[in-house]
């Protein structure tokens, strides 16, 4: 892309030129290398205006279009940043006809200007000058000065300003001559501005409140910015600094003191000095200088240069004294109650009360404070005064000082922590840089940890010692169940004792093995069943019980002083306002540890629900976590709230990959595929029937109706497109009705030809059963895992499938994808997409997991065309957003308008 101007700016137009440049619309001549020169070459381009390039360079991604279309997006920003400024000029052009152009510069402008110019790549202006030799090209510079003129003549015009007006000129998109007596007088301002020195003023502040400030007047070079001088100096300087400023230097000073003094009236005494040099300023002109002064002589040309450490401003902080008691060196608890208020500080010192009273009583604009002069924020002060104190929790406190601002009355102000509080949020943020150094295998424990298991339990402990508690979130398949058996022990050298895991049915069997084989003299109770009792508990005993029996028994297990408290899948409470995770939180410990594979699963407020289990209080209220939080970080990509939040859950929420370096070397390879089917004529007949028809009433309906429809219809398109079948609700028959079934039927017959074993995940039971009844029918023999099997029938069919009894495992996706360890698969099939990644992945990672030595077929089948294809391109990118950020699960989709919706269902082209 370069640049081609025009005479007025504004006909100016954007060449795009290449080999993927299509229908080019005509040429120019360019200076291109060659193998071993430089050569004039006319090329065929694309010429768009300004109107249109100006939306396509603004909205550009950088990242993935040439660096010559980057280096323009970065130009055109710049531009509309300065004429957003009121960096604007009225000039006429050579031809007479009237122009905006872009300026004055101040020196920053001038010198970020000669820093992009440096950058600019060579094929972003390689405009020839002239048609004779030798050859040359436009210097970067200045060709980007002609854009931003042409982008500034055209968006300060409009068809309908003439009309508002009263005068085509400088309003009128057309091209309008400018008067001779006009054209005259903006030739003389151009030549103003382009002179060799620019006019700043300094402000001096005095040592002694008594004393005015003076604004000392100087001069800058055009031609070296970093080149500046006194004007009572200036005549005494060598000759060859005088060059610098130019031959016109005092008419080019008093020039630029007639357009300041109109611009800000109190500069007029300096236009009756012989030698003008400075200014004093009594407070009133001093302020009004702070207030509007100062853009209004940067408007004129005028720089003003402020004191550095003027602007060492007040800063309003929060902070957090002990409260009624002082907190004791034994340490800082998220129950410690602490009194919150607020300070001033300069340069980070503390003011005293005596000092804010001063502040507030000042009748000027700057106020002398421990020997440095500050400017006065009236409004500051002001709302320093209303406010006031209130108690703070240890947990607000805490969460404040790990992200050093706190929420108060919808702003966001600085938080300083102190004694303790800093102590301990410092030694968090220190574990989040640095793992902790990992401590030794404990007795008891029949097991090597891998080294990352080792600091994995090492942070568990320190977290628990610190009575915070925290979430592990490897991976599925990288042992969080041995990792908390080893901390148990740890625990128990400690004189910790009892441990209560809470974890979903089917893994009791699996957490009591586990116990059995790595830690064999712990005592290990089952509180599940009829007979359960918690009676003759053991000292370090470990009580295993499922959520269900928590949701009924919570009064009873509350009896029991348990050191540690462990909930697995924590995924399974992530609604904080099921009975469940009401029932969970009333059971106390002295140290709550979660475990999942997907902390965010699909809202951040599963987060929420899982921290606030662990560590009470440290991500606020619900409703507030929400409105600060969720909603700016998921809706909006707020990048400030986005890094606040990170620095916050960071220290109590460690995750690691498989695919991190040296967490899981041993891990074979795993390659996902999708697998893109077409419809059969009876599902795609179904599809668009279902579409056409629930289309017309959603486009009837509103509110809550409306979102039902949607949902409704997703669901309905999932069901057409794995079988007609289960749409319809029939048994059968089954064969040559879905080309999801016939691929499916292809796949098996390859994998189970070959030896090979099968995870068959579908979200739906009701297809699962489909299945199992359709490969009984071909007598391939199956085992087929749903959320009405018992326990004990989950644990007998796991083993069935470890000892190759069965080579293909169906399972419903809630119900078997988590907890199960099914390494001897070597494939895996998602029939249907669950439209989340993460749980797409902890579904995978039941054979795909430490145990595993063979590498992992992934396969996912897309019905081409369809919702689950366009859906498909979505997930890709929420995959990566996963770990910090994933959207609503489906709930976005119920948003969008009926156009956009139409667009998504509609059967048509794959992506």
């Amino acid at each position: 892309m370069v640049f081609v101007p025009a005479d007025p700016p504004r006909s100016g137009r954007f060449a795009i030129w290449g080999d993927g440049v299509s229908d080019p619309e005509g040429s120019l001549d360019l200076v291109l290398p060659t193998a071993r020169s430089v050569r004039r070459r006319r090329i065929s381009a694309r010429f768009v205006s300004v109107t249109d390039a100006l939306p396509l360079l603004l909205d550009a991604d950088r990242d993935s279009v040439t660096p010559s279309q980057a280096a323009w997006s970065v130009a055109t920003t710049a531009a509309v940043g300065l004429i957003g400024r009121g960096r604007l000029l009225p000039a006429v052009t050579e031809s007479g006809m009237d122009a905006w152009r872009i300026g004055p510069l101040d020196a920053a402008d001038a010198e970020w200007l000669r820093s992009l110019a440096a950058a600019f790549p060579p094929l972003a202006h390689p405009l020839e000058v002239t048609g004779i030799r030798p050859l040359r090209i436009r210097s970067a510079e200045s060709v980007i000065r002609e854009a931003w003129d042409a982008i500034a003549d055209t968006m300060v015009r409009s068809a309908s300003a003439p009309v508002a007006t009263g005068t085509r000129l400088f309003a009128a998109p057309a091209p309008t001559p400018v008067p001779d007596g006009l054209r005259t007088w903006l030739h003389g301002t151009q030549d103003e501005l382009d002179a060799g020195a620019r006019a700043c003023l300094r402000l001096e502040l005095p040592d002694s409140a008594d004393e005015p400030a003076r604004a000392v007047l100087q001069l800058r070079s055009s031609v070296d910015p970093s080149l500046m001088i006194d004007t009572a100096d200036l005549w005494r300087a060598p000759a060859a600094v005088l060059a610098r400023f130019g031959t016109q230097a005092e008419t080019d000073l008093l020039l630029a003191l007639r357009r300041g003094a109109r611009a800000w009236p109190p500069l007029g005494p300096l236009l009756h000095e012989t030698t003008p040099t400075a200014l004093l300023l009594d407070d009133d002109v001093v302020a009004g200088l702070m207030d509007w002064g100062a853009e209004a002589l940067a408007g004129a040309g005028i720089e003003l240069l402020w004191p550095a450490d003027l602007f060492e401003a007040i800063k309003l902080h929060a902070v957090a004294t002990p409260s009624p008691q002082p907190v004791t060196d034994a340490g800082f608890t998220l129950d410690t109650l602490l009194q919150f208020r607020w300070q001033l500080t300069i340069g980070g010192e503390v003011l005293s009360q005596e000092e804010v009273d001063a502040l507030a009583e000042a009748k000027r604009p700057m106020v002398r404070i421990r020997g440095r002069w500050v400017a006065v924020d009236a409004a500051l002060v002001a709302k320093l005064r209303q406010r006031k104190e209130r108690a703070l929790s240890g947990a607000e406190a805490l969460a404040a000082a790990l992200t050093g601002g706190i929420d108060v009355d919808g702003e966001r102000v600085e938080f300083l922590a102190s004694g303790p509080l800093a102590d301990l949020a410092a030694r968090l943020t220190s574990l989040t840089a640095a793992p902790p150094a990992a401590l030794k295998p404990p007795n008891g424990l029949v097991a090597t940890l891998r080294p990352y298991q080792l600091r994995g339990v090492s942070w568990l402990a320190q977290m628990c010692a610190s009575g915070l508690g925290g979430c592990l979130a490897d991976d599925m398949g990288l042992g969080k169940t041995v990792q908390v058996i080893a901390l148990h022990l740890h625990r128990r050298t400690e004189g910790h004792g009892r441990t209560l895991v809470v974890c979903p049915t089917s893994l009791l069997g699996n957490w009591e093995r586990e116990l059995h084989r790595f830690a064999p003299d712990v005592p290990v109770r089952r509180y599940h069943g009829g007979g359960r009792h918690l009676d003759d508990l053991a000292d370090d005993e470990v009580v295993l019980v499922t959520y269900g029996v928590v949701l009924r028994d919570r009064e009873e297990l509350a009896t029991v002083d348990w050191s540690l408290v462990v909930a697995d899948e924590a995924q399974a409470v992530k609604n904080p306002l099921s009975r469940t995770a009401r029932e969970l939180r009333g059971v106390p410990a002295a140290a709550r540890v979660a475990l999942t594979g997907t902390p965010v699963e699909n809202r951040l407020t599963d987060l929420w629900a899982i921290l606030d289990w662990t560590t009470p209080g440290l991500l606020g209220p619900l409703e507030r976590f929400r409105t600060t939080i969720a909603t700016p970080v998921e809706r909006y990509r707020d990048p400030d709230r986005t890094r606040q939040f990170s620095r916050l859950v960071r220290p109590f929420l460690l995750r690691r990959r498989k695919s991190d370096p040296g967490i899981a070397p041993e891990l074979p390879p795993k390659t996902e595929t999708d697998r893109l089917v077409s419809l059969s004529t009876e599902q795609a007949t179904l599809y668009e029937a279902v579409v056409r028809e629930t289309m017309d009433r959603i486009s009837r309906s509103e509110g809550i109706e409306r979102q039902g429809l949607v949902f409704k219809l997703l669901v309905a398109l999932k069901q057409i497109c794995n079988h007609p079948a289960q749409y319809l609700h029939q048994p059968g028959p089954l064969t040559a009705r879905s080309g999801k079934l016939a691929a499916l039927d292809d796949l098996l017959e390859i994998i189970t030809a070959e030896g090979e074993s099968v995870l068959v995940f579908s979200q739906f039971v009701q297809m699962a059963a489909l299945l199992e009844a359709h490969f009984a029918g071909h007598g391939l023999r199956t085992l087929f895992l749903h959320g009405g099997v018992p326990a004990r029938a989950r644990e007998r069919m796991v083993d069935e499938f470890q000892s190759g009894a069965a080579p293909v495992f169906i399972l419903s996706l809630k119900a078997g994808g988590v907890g199960l360890n099914l390494t001897r698969a070597t494939h895996v099939v998602h029939y249907d997409r669950w439209w989340n990644p993460a749980v797409e992945d902890q579904a995978t990672d039941r054979a795909h997991r430490i145990g595993q030595h063979r590498p992992v077929q992934v396969h996912r089948l897309v019905a081409e065309g369809t919702v689950e294809d366009r859906i498909a391109e979505l997930l890709e990118r929420k995959r990566g957003l996963a770990e910090a950020v994933v959207g609503g699960g489906e709930a976005w989709i119920a948003e969008l308008a009926d156009n956009e919706l139409r667009e998504l269902v509609s059967l048509g082209t794959s992506r």
